[in-house]
């Protein structure tokens, strides 16, 4: 390949397999049974074993060999690809610290905040660097299994779910714009009147 370099942005650092791998992790997400998670998982073992005799290398237990259902193992193992925190990437190229300068306040989201987030998700990387520049950050989310501790240890102050107003998921799903709404100004008074 060359003088090419691939880097590859991952949200995830999870290892191809194993308890916190790409089939036990991911497969319950998309919906695989119990037995074919342990289908997937044997079909990731074999690709693996089959990809380290022709490469002399394995890199299924790497950091980010999980990500995308094994893609980041792909990645790593047959084109010699860097993963890096996507999150990381993000914030670089966003100049993410300069434009924190003068920040009262980060918001950042996604839809459930939870053990996975903690793994490379990019609210979590958005708290650490705004608390770098000693900026507090509260995240929005549709729901958060954190607890306040959880939160605080990665720089979040405090959650703000939509389950809060609206409990019912396919409700919430369909009426996110005005719970957005409402929940904006929720931030906005509880953090941003009277400063």
């Amino acid at each position: 390949m060359g003088d090419v370099r691939i880097v590859v942005a991952s949200d995830v650092d999870n290892p191809q397999r194993g308890p916190q791998g790409a089939a036990a992790v991911f497969g319950p997400q998309k919906g695989a049974s119990p037995t074919e998670v342990a289908q997937l998982e044997r079909a990731l073992a074999v690709w693996a074993e089959r990809v380290a005799e022709a490469t002399q290398t394995d890199l299924a237990s790497r950091a980010g060999a999980g990500a995308a259902g094994g893609t980041g193992f792909a990645a790593l193992a047959l084109l010699n690809a860097e993963l890096r925190p996507g999150i990381e990437l993000m914030l670089e190229w966003l100049d993410f610290d300069r434009a924190l300068s003068g920040a009262d306040l980060v918001i950042t989201g996604e839809g459930s905040l939870d053990e996975q987030s903690l793994a490379g998700k990019a609210p979590v990387g958005v708290a650490k660097a705004a608390a770098r520049a000693r900026v507090t950050t509260v995240a929005v989310s549709g729901r958060s299994l954190l607890s306040e501790e959880r939160m605080r240890s990665v720089g979040i102050t405090r959650a703000y779910p939509l389950a809060d107003i609206e409990p019912d998921v396919e409700k919430s799903m369909a009426n996110a714009a005005a719970l957005l709404h409402q929940m904006g100004r929720r931030i906005t008074n509880d953090w941003l009147v009277d400063r």
